[in-house]
């Protein structure tokens, strides 16, 4: 970044772990953001390196370096900062050293496995983007077993209740008694994809597992667990140099 291209203050906001930018945007609105003394009420407002911006008349903290974590979520944790239902959140059950971190993508409530978490929402939009072509892969239980036909159908792209549904990749790993386990695979994965496509064939979802989201793997990560990933890592799967923190953000 430049200075003279600058950058918006939602996003400034956000890159320094102080809020999303939908809080900020709020913030904004509620004439909480200061920039260079005066008080600030577009979102868009761009902003540099030498701005003095301030939330609540404080100075923030320096945007700080990409940082990337896998988190195996349990099934029965909703992918939101607060639930009206009451549901509890991801969020609540990290642990308490990290930093303020966002999910990329989402796992419904009941669904398990591998999550990916950052601090910077450049990253996390640019790591959900269908187009960075990266696999999602999924170990799915289910009841009965679909048969080559419709694993052929699938292949091809579904439409489900008017909803258009891309190539969806699915081996039967093993069936018995009422139940298979599928290994499936996508590309872009929209809400409740997998369970959405697979209940239309006749074949309800009763566990799923993500095991993979692009080259990060859920591998022996236990039920609840968090790792982050290392920089080394980050540079070569996407190209960051996260040697600090404004060098760090290419997204």
């Amino acid at each position: 970044m430049t200075e003279k291209e600058g950058e918006r203050i939602a996003k400034r906001l956000s890159r320094a772990g102080v809020c999303s930018r939908r809080e900020a945007e709020r913030w904004i609105a509620d004439g909480r953001v200061w920039v260079n003394g005066k008080k600030i009420s577009e979102p868009g407002t761009l902003v540099t390196d030498t701005c003095d911006i301030r939330v609540d008349r404080k100075p923030i903290a320096e945007p700080q370096a990409t940082r990337l974590w896998r988190y195996h979520k349990p099934a029965g944790l909703i992918c939101s900062n607060n639930d009206p239902r009451g549901r509890p959140t991801v969020f609540e059950r990290l642990p308490k050293h990290l930093p303020r971190v966002m999910s990329v993508g989402r796992l419904d409530f009941d669904s398990e496995g591998l999550l990916l978490l950052t601090n910077d929402g450049g990253i996390a939009r640019r790591l959900e983007l269908p187009e960075t072509g990266w696999v999602r892969r999924y170990r799915v239980r289910m009841f009965g077993t679909p048969t080559e036909k419709e694993i052929a159908l699938l292949a091809k792209g579904i439409t489900v209740e008017g909803m258009k549904y891309g190539s969806i990749e699915a081996a039967i790993d093993s069936a018995k008694g009422r139940n298979a386990w599928v290994t499936v695979t996508l590309r872009e994965g929209k809400n409740r994809e997998i369970r959405k496509v697979f209940e239309h064939l006749g074949y309800p979802v009763n566990r799923l597992i993500r095991t993979a989201y692009g080259p990060f793997q859920l591998g022996q990560l236990g039920r609840g667990g968090v790792e982050e990933v290392p920089r080394r890592t980050l540079k070569d799967q996407l190209g960051l140099d996260t040697s600090n923190a404004h060098r760090g953000r290419q997204a």
